[in-house]
């Protein structure tokens, strides 16, 4: 199981009330949260690995040099060595270290690199896996990692942690007319304002999905736009053909990275059973006031290491 953990910890920091707070009356909404949603996720599914996948740089330089735009409605600040400040609510930004602090102490892996951001961890991790994966977030960038074949599924989370939508080859399709691996494709068509993508003027959803249905992938589509004899409407082969530019870089953009380096790092769900890290997670609940929510990700850990009994 891959956590795309800024997508889960903001929401958790909007879904749980900001007066839940610690003892000092610092909010911990997000902290508490995101134990919670980790203490539910692997109740359900019962993963054997478990790795929180970090935004060691939530807007890569190299991505930016490609499309300027991307991402920059969410900048705040740039510091002098150049890495831009996203915007993050006050109350929130407080907890990251916190949250930092918690998942090390539980013994899970928290995996990021730099000048990469966590999607790219997840590309890379899915890439190497001989299990099935899955992905929880609520960035649909990451349908394109979606396999059948591969057992590789996102659990979106769009609708809430209580209503997650397993993703498979079938709902993408049923979603976007596309199959997972054309959806990098199809995202830079349409772009993103989100991301700060401005996809190719005047093709939305239903034209990327029908170019990519006749077309087959974009260098299929961009050889029609610029073929004649190719029987391409006039005025989408315009717009690609202006487009130009932007589609020489923007699938590099969109795609996410399948051979970051990582560290080396445990994966494994077990027991907290290191005295250290049991003391450590012991002062950060007391010092956090973290309560039940310690007290569920503690006892779920546990279960899930627990043996089985093979009697009867």
């Amino acid at each position: 199981m891959l956590l795309d953990t800024a997508s889960l910890y903001f929401r958790a920091y909007f879904g749980v009330p900001d007066t839940v707070r610690a003892p000092d009356g610092t909010p911990v909404n997000a902290v508490r949260g995101l134990l919670d949603f980790i203490a539910k996720l692997v109740s359900t599914f019962q993963p054997t690995d478990l790795v929180c996948c970090w935004d060691d740089d939530w807007r890569p330089r190299w991505r930016v040099d490609l499309i300027p735009s991307y991402k920059s409605h969410r900048v705040v600040a740039a510091i002098p060595t150049g890495v831009d400040i996203e915007e993050t609510p006050d109350p929130l930004e407080a907890q990251v270290p916190v949250i930092r602090d918690v998942l090390a102490a539980l013994g899970l892996a928290v995996v990021g690199a730099a000048d990469y951001e966590a999607d790219d961890v997840i590309g890379t991790l899915t890439a190497r896996a001989t299990t099935p994966v899955d992905i929880v977030t609520g960035d649909r960038d990451l349908f394109q990692l979606v396999s059948d074949e591969r057992g590789v599924r996102v659990l979106y989370t769009a609708r809430g942690m209580s209503n997650l939508e397993p993703v498979t080859d079938g709902v993408v399709a049923a979603k976007y007319g596309v199959l997972p691996e054309q959806y990098v494709d199809f995202a830079v068509l349409r772009g993103d304002p989100s991301d700060g993508l401005p996809g190719v003027k005047g093709i939305g959803d239903k034209t990327a999905a029908s170019l990519l249905a006749q077309y087959g992938d974009l260098e299929g589509i961009r050889g029609a736009a610029v073929d004649p004899s190719s029987p391409l409407g006039t005025a989408v082969r315009s717009r690609l053909i202006d487009a130009a530019d932007y589609l020489d870089v923007a699938p590099e953009v969109v795609r996410v990275a399948a051979d970051v380096t990582l560290d080396d790092f445990d994966p494994g769900l077990r027991p907290l059973e290191d005295p250290a890290l049991a003391a450590t997670f012991e002062q950060l609940s007391d010092r956090w006031g973290l309560g039940s929510s310690a007290k569920r990700v503690l006892d779920t850990l546990g279960r899930v290491a627990a043996p089985v009994d093979g009697s009867g």
